[in-house]
């Protein structure tokens, strides 16, 4: 298969081979590479193709794939200098010049850790003169842009004297930033404290594969940032949550605002009030997708229904109005730990999910604490990947997990948990550290406000 070269935007660099793969997976596309070849702290990366359609497919919805401008090349030639490109390029490309003979181009001349003069840019173009290419240069819009990228690393902020890899190529897949600009928290008209930035939510909405005719459901909805970036890839969304507060907001302001403003009435079916943990849906698999930020506590605490002082839910009324059907109507809820959390979410898609239908979460935890045996398993479930975002002592994880067993009343999800007392947590607090039997996320939200105290 030929060779194609994807330049990845340099952040959120634990993410943009998940999402690659995911979009691969997606669009039934077949990837070979070599895992050597892709680094977290270089864009580059090496990937054999079918066909350059393939290459458009891939790069049309990724949102990691460059930071201003998605690129993939069809690679011509590589080396460690620029002699060992044009010898790859002189034996590997000669039968392909004559298709570019009358076209008009352009070559654009980049650099990864430095900086080339525009001099030296001129003397790189001027090089691949034996092209002998006979079309107009066209610098706004060519039939064929060219591209040479030289890759002086990212060594401790040094920057070295020469490249320690160059690249020339075809640029054959492009894109824009548009889908991030379009929901930019900043232009939403209806936001919440856990909004979830419009980046990661459509890299969230690749993860979960949303596509038209799926169903993807939310179930700690919030404002609703999921609903509405996998309904712009065609996916049918829905949510739910304990708080319909945040879901009907205030005044004017609500979840149905964003609908509008996305124009996303058809796909966004609706947004239900309940406890995950006493949900009112069938037990069957139906569900194409979860994507959800489970409540972990740094700006909302996470509840359940039920009573701190443990006494048992019983209707209540007043002025001989049922209280729970006023609009303003909050249930009795208790703390609800993110073990007991990621036990409920587990076994809730195991359950609904269908057969390759997908789990994509976050999972928050103490950096210092974290191992991977700390992930959530079950046994319908297999990992896809895990990747972090780090605040310093905290990160959240993205986890995605795959269906690929038929779920059965016996199967339960396996879960670090563990029941302390009030004494018990007052003593983890005070010591400043956790139990290194417990997982990381175990706490999470104590833990997290007694940073620095």
């Amino acid at each position: 298969m030929p060779t194609f070269l994807v330049q990845f935007a340099q952040s959120h660099d634990e993410f943009r081979l998940p999402e690659f793969l995911s979009l691969a997976k997606l669009e039934k596309v077949k990837v070979s590479y070599n895992e050597e070849d892709y680094k977290l702290d270089n864009p580059f990366f090496k990937v054999q193709l079918e066909s350059k359609e393939d290459a458009q497919k891939l790069v049309k919805r990724a949102i990691l794939i460059n930071d201003t401008i998605r690129h993939i090349f069809e690679l011509w030639g590589e080396g460690s200098n620029y002699e060992e490109v044009h010898t790859q390029v002189k034996q590997q490309t000669s039968d392909r010049w004559n298709d570019y003979m009358t076209c008009s181009f352009r070559f654009t001349v980049s650099a990864f850790g430095s900086t080339i003069t525009y001099k030296e840019q001129l003397d790189i173009i001027n090089s691949f003169s034996y092209l002998g290419f006979q079309g107009p240069i066209d610098m706004k819009n060519p039939d064929v842009k060219f591209h040479v990228l030289a890759d002086y690393g990212a060594e401790n902020g040094t920057e070295l004297s020469a490249p320690i890899h160059i690249y020339m190529g075809i640029l054959v897949a492009t894109g824009s930033r548009d889908l991030v600009n379009l929901y930019n928290l900043k232009k939403r008209k209806y936001l919440g404290t856990t909004s979830m930035d419009a980046e990661l939510s459509l890299v969230m909405a690749n993860q979960a594969l949303a596509a038209p005719g799926k169903i993807v459901y939310d179930p700690f909805v919030g404002t609703g940032s999921f609903l509405f970036t996998c309904a712009h890839f065609g996916a049918f969304t829905m949510g739910s949550d304990i708080d319909g507060r945040q879901i009907r907001g205030k005044g004017k302001s609500g979840v149905k605002t964003n609908i509008e403003q996305y124009n996303l009435q058809g796909r966004v079916l609706d947004a239900l009030v309940f406890d995950i943990c006493h949900n009112p849906w069938r037990s069957q698999q139906w569900l194409d997708a979860i994507v959800t930020d489970p409540p972990y506590g740094v700006r909302a605490g996470a509840k359940k229904l039920g009573r701190s002082d443990g006494k048992e839910l019983t209707m209540r009324s007043y002025d001989g109005i049922p209280m729970h059907t006023r609009e303003d109507y909050y249930p009795p809820t208790k703390p609800y730990e993110m073990s007991e959390v990621l036990t409920d979410l587990l076994n809730f898609a195991a359950e609904h999910l269908l057969l390759g239908g997908r789990l994509v979460y976050w999972l928050p935890t103490i950096v210092d604490e974290y191992s991977n045996t700390d992930v959530p398993q079950h046994p319908c479930m297999t990992l896809i990947s895990n990747s972090e975002q780090n605040f310093g002592l905290w990160s959240r994880r993205l986890i995605t997990m795959e269906k690929v067993k038929d779920w059965s009343k016996k199967d339960e999800a396996v879960v670090e948990q563990s029941v302390v007392s009030d004494a018990e947590k007052a003593e983890i607090m005070e010591k400043g550290q956790e139990d290194p039997k417990r997982p990381g996320h175990f706490l999470f939200r104590e833990k997290y406000f007694n940073f620095g105290h």
